[in-house]
């Protein structure tokens, strides 16, 4: 049974929604769960659910690093965290991954430190998936791993985009672009360019150059872009979808008139609603790191929880980063 070690202490509404969330995933993935945290909080919760033959163990951890701590200085101060002691629970082999919806860079250090990173890997990459038009997923790389990045690291977070595509949604070769401000070869910056041309050389599917809209046409399933650029673009995309979902829903139910219509158009918004939730998606994978790492939104509810314990399982049985390891090694020194 894959046993995956949830951060019970890391969400805004720390520690409800990770132990709801565990107890559905125990129920409907068949994996076992071990929740870390301060044992009387997840207790007290789990007492709120018929969970009694679940197969989920509550593993002790005093500490508890805030949305507010700086995550270098809260790795190296903040032993006893619940993020470290389910880094070291994946580390130890007691658990093949780890889930997390707390302080995104403190999850991320910790990760790399305690868990290391594989021998293939330069930089790891965080992974968003983003729902596109078509009704599928576009996965966006990297989303802040990193700040700056060398053509290099893209090159390898393209391998391991297009890996992570395939484990997680059935394509067998998933369309991969790289994101500049146009489709010509030519237009970009120095990084764009040069990243253009080694890709052209690699194994994978590469359709070029995508421009920003792209992200949600369902043209392309990878865009590989630089850490500090695809934050920017995950975060405004994030806003913008929710900010539009809200101003249509308060449009249709401005006036006597169009109440009737909102009425009919519940199941619809329903619908909508849930192709744009992040917590369908559970959340980013941390690709390049030992184990499995999948890293939530702070205010991830119970099913974004649940969502991100089956991503981690799901990629655990791929096996990911066996063959993460396998595909890189297989790329060309020149490239």
């Amino acid at each position: 049974m894959i046993t995956i070690a949830v951060d019970a202490m890391g969400g805004d509404q720390a520690p409800r929604p990770e132990v709801e969330g565990s107890v559905l995933a125990a129920r409907e993935f068949g994996v076992r769960v071990m929740l870390v945290g301060r044992p009387d909080a997840i207790r007290a919760e789990l007492a709120r659910h018929a969970a009694p033959n679940l197969p989920i163990e509550v593993v002790e951890a005093s500490e508890v690093i805030t949305m507010e701590d700086h995550p270098a200085q809260a790795f190296r101060r903040k032993k006893n965290s619940s993020v470290h002691v389910a880094a070291r629970l994946v580390h130890d082999g007691r658990a093949d991954a780890m889930v997390s919806s707390g302080n995104t860079g403190a999850v991320m250090t910790t990760a790399r430190f305690i868990l290391g990173t594989l021998a293939a890997v330069d930089r790891l990459a965080l992974a968003a998936p983003l729902p596109n038009a078509k009704g599928g997923v576009t996965v966006l790389l990297d989303v802040g791993a990193n700040v700056d990045s060398k053509p290099e690291h893209l090159v390898q977070f393209a391998v391991m985009g297009e890996i992570y595509y395939r484990a997680a949604f059935g394509a067998r070769r998933p369309r991969l672009g790289l994101l500049s401000i146009g489709e010509e070869e030519m237009k970009g910056n120095e990084l764009t360019r040069e990243v253009n041309n080694r890709l052209k050389n690699l194994p994978i599917h590469f359709i070029g150059n995508v421009e920003g809209g792209e992200l949600f046409s369902g043209k392309v399933d990878v865009v590989v872009c630089d850490g500090f650029v695809g934050n920017i673009a995950l975060k405004i995309s994030e806003s913008l979808a929710m900010e539009i979902f809200g101003l249509l829903k308060k449009a249709l139910k401005s006036s006597i008139s169009s109440q009737l219509g909102y009425l009919f158009s519940r199941k619809a918004f329903r619908g909508l609603k849930k192709h744009i939730d992040y917590s369908e998606y559970g959340g980013a994978p941390l690709l390049g790191v030992r184990g499995v790492c999948v890293i939530g939104h702070g205010r991830s509810d119970a099913n974004a929880v649940k969502n991100a314990i089956r991503v981690a399982a799901g990629l655990t049985r791929a096996k990911i980063n066996e063959k993460i390891e396998q595909e890189l090694a297989a790329v060309p020194v020149s490239v």
